[in-house]
């Protein structure tokens, strides 16, 4: 079956290791590029697809490790480590910076394939969050900056008159604020609300307020 919108991107310098997991690719019409060094896929733009690296660990210049150190800071796709060698310090460093995967060559091609396909689902995943969260972010800028106090405040379970009480407001003005918020943040209740609180990473407002 064919993996639609969903790509593989080869980092190997040895050619011949390219080749074949090429080959791979096309049998089970696997969508993929592929790149002899970490700069050159450094340098290629990928399109928004759906996409995991399948990433070579020993490479001259760049390492595959130090890649995948580059490229935490970006929201790139999910990282299957492969490798001739497979110690034990480097299938650790890797996995405990996110990999999914490190196999050892020659590769296991039905492990190869589980592994990318549970790649493109954590892709996939990671995808929804950051598509949830800008439409949050979205959601939250279209607060008024009291809403902004009031929110953190109802999020954290206040009742409407103690929160009116931190805000120096009344509770009518602060009920108004609330139904603004819940409405403005599409929230169809309290726990949907302190939900999407969470998800945006307001701290909880100071006690001594």
């Amino acid at each position: 079956m064919k993996l639609t919108g969903e790509v593989v991107y080869l980092v190997d310098d040895d050619p011949s290791v390219r080749e074949a997991l090429s080959e791979l690719f096309a049998s089970f019409r696997i969508e993929h590029v592929t790149f002899g060094s970490a700069s050159d896929y450094v340098g290629f733009v990928r399109s928004d697809s759906c996409a995991c690296l399948v990433l070579d660990v020993q490479m001259p210049e760049i390492s595959g490790l130090d890649l995948q150190r580059q490229l935490a800071s970006e929201s790139g796709p999910p990282i299957i480590f492969i490798s001739g060698h497979g110690d034990i310090p480097s299938t650790v460093r890797a996995m405990k910076a996110g990999a999914v995967e490190f196999l050892t060559k020659p590769i296991d091609p039905q492990a190869l394939v589980a592994a990318i396909r549970a790649a493109f689902i954590k892709d996939l995943e990671q995808r929804r969050k950051t598509a949830d969260l800008a439409t949050l972010q979205r959601r939250f800028a279209l607060l008024t900056p009291r809403e902004r106090e009031v929110l953190p405040l109802v999020a954290r379970g206040m009742l409407n008159k103690q929160a009116a009480a931190v805000l120096g407001i009344t509770q009518v003005t602060l009920q108004v604020h609330r139904g603004q918020i819940m409405r403005k943040m599409e929230a169809n209740s309290l726990a949907d609300l302190v939900r999407m609180a969470g998800k945006l990473g307001i701290p909880e407002p100071d006690q001594t307020l």
